[in-house]
This record gives C-alpha cells, structure tokens and sequence, in this order.
C-alpha cells in the first residue's frame, strides 16, 4: 500500500482526492500549508507527494526544494496555470510531473500509479552501471562522477539509467518518455524532456555545451556515447 502526502488548501479538492485515492487503495495524509508539510514530512514515510503551487504561506515550490536536499521521492504538481515558465520551474528543481487544475481524478491516478511503478521498479534493481567515468548504484538510487555523487532529481536518475542500460542505442523522445511514464506520453511534451537533457548534461558531462556523453541524434533522439 503506497502512502502518499497531498499538499493542498482547497477543502472541496481535498475532499475529491481523499476520496479518490482511498478508494485506490492508497494511505494519505493531507496538509493546508508549508508549515503543515513540513512537521508532517520524513525522508522515507512517503511514496510519492503531490504538491499544489499556490498556498496561504507560500509555494509548493519551495516545499520541493527542501525536500530534493535529501530524498528521490516521486513529486507531482498541481497547478492552476498552463504557463511553461511555471512547468520548466517546477521541473527543474526536482518535480518528476504536473497536472494544470482543473483536471480528471483519473489522469491524476493515472500519472501517480506510473511514477509509482516506475520508482518500485528503480528500487528492486540490484546491479550496477558504470561507463565514461559515471557510476550507478541501481540499489542505493546513487550516481557518482569521478567518485563523486551527483545531485541528480529523480526525473535525472531515471534518464542517466535509462542511457546506460541502452549505450550507443539512440532512443527517440517517445521511447523515453514511454519508459519514464508507462506509455502516458502523450501528457508530456517534447520541451518537457528537453529540460531534463539539459539539467543532466549539466551534472555529467564536463563541457555541457560541448557533450560527448550525452548526444543529441538530429530527427531521431538521444543516445549515450561510450567513450571508454
């Protein structure tokens, strides 16, 4: 049974959620506000949290940020505005997913049983990755350069291990996000995982504007070059 925190302050929201998950089969614990979150919050308590933007004493945003300093947990955004700036933000410090208010309770249940899978599927994985210098600890959900652990968020972690499984294969856009997303691609566009390409080149390649990891194939996808 998957425990989930939902970080809402509409009442009339938290009522069709609590309903919503509870009959999925799902544990939830609900907060009105940051300071809420955050007496409530414990690094491994939680399979997955679902965030809202805008609350009384601030933003889900920067709920995310203190959690991304020391857990992977699966984040997912809900957001009264379709703006990319706002979508590139919640990606970029450490959301994994988000859904623009109002929406359909199942999408929403769709998108979290995916995340949880695919984190379920990270985690039972014993073995280890390692070429170019990037190491992976499929176990410990840990990444290392050089030696070096990388602060990777989870939408991160899940690419680069995705690469290094498949070296020298270009894998298209939609490969990946089939994979990221169990075949719910068509709720994540394409600039959506030109974020995460650019977020991670930045961690593991040594010149990101130059990648020799990290290639981009024109009119095809991605693919990870093994150069040792």
């Amino acid at each position: 049974m998957s425990n989930i925190l939902l970080l809402e302050d509409d009442l009339s929201l938290i009522n069709g959620l609590s309903f919503a998950f509870k009959k999925q089969g799902f544990e939830l614990e609900v907060a009105g506000t940051l300071k809420e979150a955050e007496s409530l919050w414990t690094d491994g308590k939680y399979d997955l949290l679902v965030l809202d933007v805008s609350l009384p004493d601030g933003s889900g945003f920067e709920f995310c940020r203190r959690v991304r300093q020391m857990s992977k947990v699966p984040i997912i955004f809900l957001t009264a505005s379709d703006e990319e700036m706002n979508i590139i933000m919640g990606l970029d410090i450490g959301g994994d997913d988000y859904i623009t208010k109002p929406f359909k309770l199942g999408v929403l249940i769709s998108r979290i049983n995916a995340l949880l899978r695919r984190a379920k599927d990270f985690r039972s994985t014993d073995t280890e990755l390692q070429s170019n210098g990037i190491k992976v600890l499929l176990l410990q959900g840990q990444a290392f350069k050089n030696g070096e652990l990388l602060d990777l968020t989870a939408a991160e972690y899940k690419l680069l291990c995705l690469f290094m499984q498949n070296p020298n294969t270009v894998l298209s856009k939609e490969q990946l996000l089939d994979k990221l997303w169990d075949c719910e691609g068509n709720y994540i566009d394409s600039s959506t995982l030109t974020v995460y390409m650019r977020r991670l080149r930045m961690k593991v390649e040594d010149n990101p504007s130059e990648p020799q990891m990290l290639l981009t194939v024109r009119r095809m996808g991605y693919k990870w070059n093994v150069m040792d």
